[in-house]
């Protein structure tokens, strides 16, 4: 019986597997694991890029439709009693919508940043206006910085060669002077100031505050000005209204509705602006001096 028992037994059955099953196994597991990797790179290439993808969306289907047109002191003029109504009878949800849109405007970097400002002031008062628009524009901001980050600041840094690695090292040696600096002075465009630092690996805690105390001062001043045209805009509104009663079917090309608030950019607030600045690098020029003499 012995004998019978071990002629039946099964080839291979308790006995070592043959080389070519252990190999066949270990290129299993190995494609697996390659499959796996390259899986976990392809979604975190489609988490990096998304943000910005739909960013820009938005920002194409905004100018698609013109609705950054809309972004006007005449839509403010036109509206100006009905929107005071509004928000007489509705202050916070008023106050809510006009910081949803400052910071959708920021965001997508639509031009109007001045026209919000103003019309934050004329429709809220200077201080409510100012408060609603620092808090809005520092989000848009804050938004933009985080998908340049991701997007591409951290992948350009790490390709970048060593002129951007040391124009990073000083960048972020006195990041929030700097910072300050570029958001006092208004020779520097809004949305490069969003993004250059995203590029120049700044964080964003120094972001953020560098942001929300660098726009004060502009934002309070042009919320003034704002909180100022309430007769301008009702007095460009009774002429307005009279060529259009006058003029009859030809009162669109007839008629124009001007208030010009560039004029409200005066050389001097330029000055005031850019001495602000030239304050925020106090810090680094005395940290520079004091590092060059302690070297002596």
């Amino acid at each position: 019986m012995t004998r019978m028992t071990n002629s039946l037994k099964m080839p291979g059955v308790g006995a070592a597997q043959p080389e070519g099953a252990g190999a066949m196994k270990q290129t299993s597991d190995d494609k697996g694991g390659a499959a796996g990797t390259a899986a976990g790179r392809g979604s975190g290439v489609i988490r990096r890029w998304l943000p910005l993808l739909i960013l820009a969306s938005f920002m194409v289907l905004v100018f698609a439709m013109g609705w950054h047109k809309y972004l006007s002191f005449k839509t403010i003029g036109l509206n100006y009693e009905a929107l005071r109504a509004f928000i007489a009878d509705n202050i916070v949800l008023a106050v809510l919508a006009y910081v949803l849109l400052y910071i959708a405007v920021v965001a997508l970097s639509l031009p109007g940043g001045l026209v919000m400002t103003l019309s934050g002031g004329l429709l809220f008062g200077w201080f409510t206006g100012s408060v609603a628009t620092v808090i809005g524009a520092t989000i848009g901001a804050t938004i933009v910085f985080l998908i340049a980050k991701t997007s591409f600041g951290e992948a350009l840094a790490a390709k970048a060669g060593p002129w951007l690695a040391k124009l990073r090292d000083g960048f972020q040696e006195n990041a929030l002077s700097y910072l300050l600096f570029l958001r006092l002075v208004p020779a520097f465009p809004f949305f490069v100031v969003n993004l250059a630092p995203a590029l120049l690996g700044v964080p964003l805690r120094t972001y953020v505050l560098g942001t929300f105390f660098g726009i004060i001062p502009g934002t309070t001043a042009f919320s003034v000005l704002g909180a100022g045209l309430g007769s301008a805009v009702e007095s460009q509104n009774a002429i307005y209204n009279a060529c259009l009663a006058s003029h009859g079917s030809n009162a669109a090309a007839a008629c124009t509705y001007t208030i010009d608030t560039k004029a409200l950019v005066t050389p001097e607030l330029l000055s005031a602006f850019a001495l602000l600045g030239v304050v925020a690098l106090i810090p680094v020029a005395l940290k520079k001096w004091s590092t060059r003499h302690g070297n002596v």
